[in-house]
């Protein structure tokens, strides 16, 4: 069964790209949240600020658009994010001390 995962493509008000994305990322929905990446060209804000949970699958998934990607996080994702060191490549916005 397919873990639900709300991907909702948008604008910022600066009129860059921005995904925002809901619910929990694993690896029975990572297809999904690559495919929305993937459609997406040029840079792109990732709004992470809606998930609860984000495992390996979904940490490669990002990993694989670090080159294109900036990250808003709450301070629920920190640990996992900092621990898989992506952010070292990718500036990630909303992190307790600093983005």
């Amino acid at each position: 069964m397919t873990t639900p995962l709300t991907l909702i493509p948008g604008q910022q008000p600066d009129g860059s790209a921005l995904l925002t994305v809901v619910g929990e990322i694993d690896t029975t929905n990572t297809a999904a949240l690559g495919e929305a990446l993937d459609g997406i060209e040029g840079p792109l804000v990732v709004d992470l600020t809606g998930v609860e949970y984000l495992d390996s699958a979904g940490l490669s998934t990002l990993f694989a658009h670090s080159d294109r990607i900036q990250l808003i996080a709450t301070p629920l994702l920190e640990p996992v994010l900092a621990v898989s060191g992506i952010t070292e490549l990718v500036t990630v916005h909303g992190l307790t001390g600093g983005g």
